[in-house]
Protein backbone atom coordinates (compact mmCIF):
# COMPACT_ATOMS: atom_id res chain seq x y z
CA UNK A 1 0.00 0.00 0.00
CA UNK A 2 2.99 2.37 -0.71
CA UNK A 3 0.63 4.93 -2.74
CA UNK A 4 -1.84 4.57 0.33
CA UNK A 5 1.02 5.97 2.46
CA UNK A 6 2.44 8.49 0.32
CA UNK A 7 -1.02 9.76 -0.21
CA UNK A 8 -1.53 9.92 3.58
CA UNK A 9 2.13 12.20 3.70
CA UNK A 10 1.48 14.56 1.12
CA UNK A 11 -2.60 15.39 2.58
CA UNK A 12 -1.16 15.79 6.31
CA UNK A 13 1.75 18.09 4.57
CA UNK A 14 -0.81 19.72 2.76
CA UNK A 15 -3.32 20.33 6.21
CA UNK A 16 -0.02 21.72 7.89
CA UNK A 17 0.72 23.85 4.84
CA UNK A 18 -3.10 25.24 4.47
CA UNK A 19 -3.80 25.61 8.31
CA UNK A 20 -3.48 29.34 7.28
CA UNK A 21 -5.94 29.47 3.55
CA UNK A 22 -8.71 32.43 4.59
CA UNK A 23 -7.41 33.60 7.59
CA UNK A 24 -7.42 37.23 7.98
CA UNK A 25 -3.83 37.39 9.52
CA UNK A 26 -1.83 38.56 6.33
CA UNK A 27 1.73 37.52 7.27
CA UNK A 28 0.35 33.89 8.48
CA UNK A 29 2.65 31.06 7.71
CA UNK A 30 5.59 33.81 6.12
CA UNK A 31 8.75 34.64 7.32
CA UNK A 32 8.29 38.21 8.10
CA UNK A 33 4.97 38.67 6.78
CA UNK A 34 6.41 38.84 3.65
CA UNK A 35 3.79 38.73 0.39
CA UNK A 36 4.37 36.13 -2.26
CA UNK A 37 5.55 36.83 -5.52
CA UNK A 38 2.63 36.46 -7.63
CA UNK A 39 4.68 36.79 -11.14
CA UNK A 40 5.96 33.08 -10.41
CA UNK A 41 2.37 32.08 -12.34
CA UNK A 42 2.61 34.81 -15.15
CA UNK A 43 1.25 33.60 -18.24
CA UNK A 44 3.52 32.20 -21.33
CA UNK A 45 2.82 34.34 -24.13
CA UNK A 46 -0.62 36.05 -24.51
CA UNK A 47 -2.80 33.15 -23.94
CA UNK A 48 -3.88 33.16 -19.99
CA UNK A 49 -6.01 30.45 -19.69
CA UNK A 50 -6.59 27.49 -21.87
CA UNK A 51 -8.39 23.98 -21.48
CA UNK A 52 -6.70 20.24 -20.95
CA UNK A 53 -8.27 16.74 -20.88
CA UNK A 54 -7.75 15.05 -17.25
CA UNK A 55 -8.39 12.24 -15.73
CA UNK A 56 -10.95 14.27 -13.74
CA UNK A 57 -12.34 15.20 -17.58
CA UNK A 58 -11.91 18.63 -19.55
CA UNK A 59 -10.68 21.45 -17.28
CA UNK A 60 -9.15 24.84 -16.78
CA UNK A 61 -5.42 25.24 -16.91
CA UNK A 62 -2.92 28.27 -17.05
CA UNK A 63 -1.21 29.57 -20.05
CA UNK A 64 1.57 26.89 -19.22
CA UNK A 65 -0.82 24.29 -18.53
CA UNK A 66 -1.12 23.88 -14.84
CA UNK A 67 -4.34 23.24 -13.53
CA UNK A 68 -6.19 25.64 -12.00
CA UNK A 69 -8.46 25.87 -8.99
CA UNK A 70 -11.30 27.42 -7.16
CA UNK A 71 -11.63 28.25 -3.31
CA UNK A 72 -15.16 27.38 -1.78
CA UNK A 73 -14.49 30.59 0.74
CA UNK A 74 -14.28 32.81 -2.39
CA UNK A 75 -17.49 34.33 -3.12
CA UNK A 76 -17.78 34.78 -6.82
CA UNK A 77 -18.17 38.38 -8.20
CA UNK A 78 -17.39 40.13 -5.21
CA UNK A 79 -13.90 41.50 -6.64
CA UNK A 80 -11.37 39.86 -3.58
CA UNK A 81 -10.01 37.19 -2.76
CA UNK A 82 -10.53 35.06 0.30
CA UNK A 83 -6.72 33.35 0.12
CA UNK A 84 -4.36 35.86 1.37
CA UNK A 85 -1.90 35.80 3.86
CA UNK A 86 0.09 32.01 4.63
CA UNK A 87 -2.76 30.84 1.73
CA UNK A 88 -0.94 32.24 -1.09
CA UNK A 89 2.42 30.36 -0.72
CA UNK A 90 0.56 26.69 -1.26
CA UNK A 91 -1.81 28.45 -3.90
CA UNK A 92 -0.59 31.56 -5.37
CA UNK A 93 -3.22 33.36 -7.95
CA UNK A 94 -3.34 32.66 -11.75
CA UNK A 95 -2.12 36.24 -12.89
CA UNK A 96 -2.60 38.66 -16.14
CA UNK A 97 -1.15 41.48 -17.62
CA UNK A 98 -4.17 43.06 -18.74
CA UNK A 99 -8.14 43.31 -17.99
CA UNK A 100 -9.01 41.29 -20.83
CA UNK A 101 -6.81 37.55 -20.41
CA UNK A 102 -7.41 35.32 -23.44
CA UNK A 103 -8.45 31.82 -22.93
CA UNK A 104 -8.74 29.47 -25.65
CA UNK A 105 -11.41 26.93 -25.64
CA UNK A 106 -12.99 28.57 -22.24
CA UNK A 107 -16.91 29.26 -22.65
CA UNK A 108 -17.19 30.66 -18.86
CA UNK A 109 -16.77 34.56 -18.44
CA UNK A 110 -13.37 35.44 -18.10
CA UNK A 111 -12.15 38.62 -16.21
CA UNK A 112 -9.21 39.72 -13.41
CA UNK A 113 -9.95 41.53 -10.03
CA UNK A 114 -7.39 43.45 -8.70
CA UNK A 115 -5.37 41.99 -5.29
CA UNK A 116 -4.15 44.12 -2.89
CA UNK A 117 -0.72 44.56 -4.38
CA UNK A 118 -1.83 45.21 -7.32
CA UNK A 119 -1.36 42.29 -9.75
CA UNK A 120 -4.50 41.20 -11.34
CA UNK A 121 -5.64 38.01 -10.65
CA UNK A 122 -7.62 35.92 -13.35
CA UNK A 123 -11.01 35.45 -12.69
CA UNK A 124 -13.84 32.50 -14.17
CA UNK A 125 -17.70 32.86 -13.64
CA UNK A 126 -16.50 35.77 -10.80
CA UNK A 127 -14.75 32.48 -9.00
CA UNK A 128 -10.56 34.07 -8.40
CA UNK A 129 -8.08 31.52 -10.17
CA UNK A 130 -5.56 29.80 -8.23
CA UNK A 131 -2.43 27.63 -8.50
CA UNK A 132 -1.68 24.81 -6.34
CA UNK A 133 1.87 24.47 -5.52
CA UNK A 134 2.21 20.82 -5.46
CA UNK A 135 1.34 20.03 -8.70
CA UNK A 136 5.02 19.95 -10.54
CA UNK A 137 3.75 19.08 -14.34
CA UNK A 138 1.07 20.06 -16.90
CA UNK A 139 -2.17 17.68 -16.16
CA UNK A 140 -1.50 17.28 -12.35
CA UNK A 141 -4.74 17.83 -10.58
CA UNK A 142 -3.02 16.81 -6.65
CA UNK A 143 -5.23 19.63 -5.19
CA UNK A 144 -8.39 18.59 -6.26
CA UNK A 145 -10.74 18.33 -2.64
CA UNK A 146 -8.19 19.73 -0.67
CA UNK A 147 -9.37 20.41 2.91
CA UNK A 148 -12.75 19.77 0.98
CA UNK A 149 -12.63 23.60 0.00
CA UNK A 150 -10.09 23.61 -3.51
CA UNK A 151 -11.83 22.51 -6.50
CA UNK A 152 -10.55 21.79 -10.54
CA UNK A 153 -13.00 24.26 -12.63
CA UNK A 154 -14.79 22.90 -15.49
CA UNK A 155 -14.05 25.30 -19.38
CA UNK A 156 -17.94 26.51 -18.20
CA UNK A 157 -16.63 27.93 -14.51
CA UNK A 158 -18.75 24.72 -13.09
CA UNK A 159 -16.58 23.29 -10.20
CA UNK A 160 -15.69 19.48 -10.79
CA UNK A 161 -16.11 17.82 -7.39
CA UNK A 162 -15.44 14.26 -8.50
CA UNK A 163 -12.24 12.50 -8.20
CA UNK A 164 -10.08 11.06 -10.94
CA UNK A 165 -11.06 7.36 -12.02
CA UNK A 166 -8.77 4.48 -10.20
CA UNK A 167 -5.65 3.92 -12.38
CA UNK A 168 -6.25 0.00 -13.52
CA UNK A 169 -4.55 -2.09 -10.78
CA UNK A 170 -1.24 -3.60 -11.73
CA UNK A 171 -1.07 -6.89 -13.62
CA UNK A 172 0.21 -9.79 -11.82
Amino acid sequence: MRTTSILGTVLAVGVVVLSGCGSDDEGAGQAGGATPDASTSAPVGDRVLGVADTGLGEIVVDGEGMTVYVFDKDTPGSGTSACTGGCLQAWPPVVAESENPTADGVSGEVGTITRDDGTLQVTLEGYPLYLWQSDVAPGDTTGQGVQGVWWVVAPDGSKVTATAAPADPPAY
